[in-house]
């Protein structure tokens, strides 16, 4: 008698900040200027990439100005609702939308595949951290590029977002002034856990959860040379200095 497979680990929901279409659609608001948008644009050029998947797209703001470029994009995100808005964007019919995560991935042989903001610290266990840079080497050709960055644990940044208790206001074009405000933070390193309450001016009010994995520079090399990966360079990030890993690998 033979047993049957394992089935595979259940998927983590996408944050009510992305899957949530009211929330969706006021992101990029939220999200405010993309700086570090020049510098992965910037290293892409330095690859010489002509193709490149962005892993957790969101909202797309990487991908369509990748495409406006003429590089030939592919943008996978687990969020519909993200993803509605991105393909409103100019520049959206040009790029291959997938809605899953990286591991509903077909092998496109990609020059390059990037992890903008916190993409790769959603990953909070070893196990979807594993399968998520495995089929991201599965689809990049022999000689391709993951391009991420994670947060240096060393820098402590949650200790500067749990001081941050009052309530904002976002004047969001379409929808009107919408009121955010901290209601939850927890810290069980690795893991950070923080929720925000959003209120809109018909009184509606939505809570988006997000947790993240902060790994130390000797996790994230181990983890990506496990994926047949060898590291080229660990950076800063231009725009915030000592805050980030920005990682830079080859498929092998």
């Amino acid at each position: 008698m033979t047993s049957e497979p394992a089935a595979p680990p259940p998927r983590a929901a996408p944050d009510a900040l992305y899957s949530d279409p009211r929330l969706a659609a006021c992101y990029d608001t939220f999200d405010g200027e993309r700086d570090d948008l020049d510098h992965y644009e910037a290293i892409l050029a330095e690859l010489d990439a002509g193709s490149v998947i962005d892993v957790g797209c969101g909202t797309g703001a990487l991908a369509v100005r990748l495409a406006a470029s003429g590089l030939d994009v592919t943008g996978v995100d687990p969020a519909a609702a993200s993803l509605e808005v991105a393909r409103s964007k100019p520049s959206a019919e040009i790029v291959r939308w997938i809605h899953g995560t990286a591991e509903d991935l077909p092998e496109l042989g990609a020059d390059a595949a990037v992890m903008t903001g916190n993409v790769a610290q959603v990953f909070t266990t070893d196990e979807a951290w594993s399968r998520t840079l495995q089929r991201i080497r599965a689809t990049l050709r022999r000689g391709g590029h993951l391009v991420f960055e994670s947060r240096r644990p060393e820098r402590r940044a949650w200790e500067e977002w749990q001081a941050e208790t009052a309530q904002q206001a976002w004047d969001v074009p379409g929808t009107g002034r919408v009121i955010s405000r901290p209601t939850r933070f927890e810290v069980d390193l690795p893991l950070v856990t923080f929720a925000d309450e959003f209120t809109f001016l018909d009184g509606a009010t939505r809570t988006s959860t997000t947790t993240l994995r902060f790994r130390e520079e000797h996790e994230l090399r181990s983890s990506v040379e496990a994926a047949r990966f060898t590291i080229v360079e660990i950076r800063q990030a231009p725009d915030r200095p000592g805050r980030e890993f920005v990682v830079i690998a080859r498929a092998i």
